[in-house]
């Protein structure tokens, strides 16, 4: 083979060679833009929903302030409207593992009504409120609830405890549902018992429905000794059993980075340390629950599971199961008559332990009192 083919053919070698390289480097680098600007795109739409995120939360701020104003338009002429500030035990784990506060107290704002008919040199009936829903807040849904409640002069708090809407992303990040948002209502109990002079700390109520019913349930179940009785509206009452039957949006409330960040498949000990069912065995005070069929929300199938958990522990209870209600999930919440009607029986069952000043006598004198144009 002569010297010049030899350096033809290495020419083309090296030639061939610098093409792929070149192809290689152009490859490269394509993927490289492409994966840069996929990764600069993921980026810019977690930062724009975090920002939207952001508008949610300020969207909530503001009409917590507006509803705050109608408190005092809708009771503030029978009721003092308050709101104060309580802390309540750190977080149940820090967001983050180097956070040097992570074990301060956490702040909460708190709901306080008192009947304006009251007399200082008397004591009066406490009725510890916490409202419904996971991530909500304590609304003026509720103002005829608590202006039946102020015109038996009870008086009325409603701790918003942590994961509450209305007070930032912040506020909103802390959720410990089934956890320490128990020990926040609890401090507003205990703060209501030892800064008002006015309340009776022998009689003490908890109502509530919902996720309010579920820590109605826990508190009257595991802090015994705080309460007279206990009401538990369409309860939450298992997270296996929820969790089971709504669905991968529900779980992502509880799988959350910022919430328990396991799955209950993951950590069912975790889960089942959150749920009122749990405690069944522990129930020694004056407990009425209501379920309804057509709940669309907490299934009748998940509250009568708490009930068969206090049967089988021989537990002392009341409740009722009601047939296809009109009102679904909220049936004892609305103002229909037949609505209030129910209500006025779960009155009656609070009248029998706490011995308001004022019981209503008859359904009629409710609808009287709560409604200021009857």
């Amino acid at each position: 083979m002569s010297k010049i083919n030899t350096h033809k053919r290495m020419k083309t070698t090296i030639k061939a060679l610098l093409i792929t390289t070149t192809l290689v480097t152009l490859n490269s680098f394509s993927l490289f833009c492409q994966n840069t600007a996929e990764e600069q795109l993921l980026n810019e739409v977690k930062s724009l929903k975090r920002t939207i995120e952001g508008f949610n939360h300020t969207f909530d701020e503001i009409i917590k302030n507006v509803d705050d104003l109608m408190w005092h338009q809708m009771l503030g002429d029978i009721s003092y409207v308050d709101k104060v500030r309580l802390a309540g035990p750190p977080r149940w784990k820090p967001k983050d593992p180097d956070d040097n506060f992570a074990a301060n107290p956490l702040q909460f704002w708190c709901y306080v009504f008192v009947p304006k008919s009251v007399e200082t040199n008397k004591k009066y009936p406490l009725i510890v409120l916490p409202h419904s829903g996971i991530h909500a807040d304590f609304s003026t849904f509720y103002a005829h609830i608590v202006r039946e409640l102020i015109s038996q002069e009870y008086i009325v708090v409603s701790a918003e405890y942590r994961g509450s809407t209305g007070y930032g992303r912040g506020v909103y990040e802390n959720i410990d549902y089934g956890g320490l948002e128990n020990e926040d209502v609890l401090t507003s109990r205990d703060y209501m018992v030892e800064n008002y002079s006015i309340v009776d700390s022998s009689r003490v109520g908890i109502v509530g429905w919902s996720h309010g019913g579920m820590i109605s349930l826990m508190h009257i179940l595991r802090y015994p000794d705080k309460y007279n009785c206990a009401f538990a509206g369409v309860p939450v009452s298992d997270l296996e059993n929820r969790l089971a039957s709504h669905g991968d949006s529900y779980s992502a409330y509880f799988t959350a980075s910022h919430h328990i960040g396991e799955s209950i498949e993951d950590n069912p000990e975790e889960y089942k340390r959150r749920s009122p069912s749990t405690y069944a065995k522990d129930l020694r005070k004056p407990l009425l629950i209501h379920t309804n069929t057509i709940d669309d929300d907490v299934y009748v199938e998940e509250v009568l599971l708490m009930i068969d958990s206090l049967k089988t522990h021989n537990k002392s209870f009341e409740y009722k199961v009601f047939e296809a209600f009109p009102g679904g999930h909220s049936f004892d919440r609305i103002d229909g008559g037949a609505n209030t009607q129910v209500r006025f029986t779960i009155h009656k069952f609070l009248e029998r332990y706490l011995h308001p000043p004022k019981p209503f006598r008859s359904h009629a004198d409710m609808r009287k009192a709560a409604y200021k144009f009857n």
